[in-house]
């Protein structure tokens, strides 16, 4: 077994590539790997590993860290090679209060007009986080998870809020995996299911109350794990005890 097969067993070689996809294959490979952190925050990227690894020259594997650094999932470190970024937690806060204000008041005006369709979406979805959270799965409940919040949107048709909170996901993902444990997984469906029991009752005010509960809680965890661990992430010693508590 190599080296490579050793450091990134999750990476897995294309046998017949697209010709002109090799950089986007092997962009996507590594974004997947650091959003579900396989590699983790600070970790150092071994180019000629990743190589090996992959089954692809350099020149691939240098553009998709550039794409990655423009995405600030990858720090470039002239003469001193690649690493993965840390987690700006003041960031992630700033986007978490975004959402809060946007999904609020989504779930807000799709409660003032509830349609069975949608609630039974909702339910299914809740059905299937459940039974996640039950095995303790955590990948499928992220995909359920994200979901749901694609659903409100879907149903609302707010193209550009979507846009606002997808510029921030991989980093938004990433800080959420990071607290993403068997007590949360179940937390966080009861709170999904706070906003869709208020959406049925047709109680806007509720909907939006629950939602905004709910991104407290997750914000407020967030920084209560960045002041046990400042090291994952790149503000940690100053952000973790300045930011403000929410709960």
């Amino acid at each position: 077994m190599t080296a490579a097969e050793v450091r990134y067993k999750f990476l897995v070689s294309d046998a017949a590539p697209q010709r002109g996809s090799v950089t986007a294959a092997v962009t996507d490979q590594l974004r997947r790997a650091i959003v579900t952190l396989e590699l983790k925050p600070g970790e150092s990227l071994d180019k000629g590993l990743i190589c090996e690894r992959l089954g692809v020259s350099r020149f691939p594997v240098s553009e998709a860290l550039a794409r990655l650094q423009a995405e600030g999932l990858v720090e470039i470190m002239p003469q001193r090679g690649s690493m993965v970024s840390r987690v700006r937690v003041g960031e992630v806060i700033e986007y978490m209060l975004i959402r809060r204000a946007l999904e609020s008041e989504a779930v807000h005006a799709l409660a003032s007009r509830p349609t069975p369709e949608l609630v039974a979406r909702l339910e299914q979805n809740l059905a299937d986080q459940a039974r996640a959270a039950k095995r303790g799965d955590r990948e499928t409940f992220h995909a359920h998870d994200l979901a749901f919040h694609e659903l409100l949107f879907d149903a609302m048709r707010f193209e550009r809020i979507r846009a606002v909170i997808d510029q921030a996901r991989a980093n938004l993902d990433r800080a959420r995996r990071l607290i993403l444990d068997p007590r949360r997984l179940t937390l966080s469906q009861g709170e999904h299911k706070a906003v869709v029991d208020a959406i049925a009752a047709g109680d806007p005010e509720r909907a939006a109350a629950s939602m905004r509960a709910h991104i407290n809680k997750v914000t407020g965890e967030l920084l209560a794990f960045a002041r046990e661990a400042p090291e994952i992430f790149a503000d940690g010693d100053s952000l973790a005890t300045d930011m403000p508590i929410f709960g």
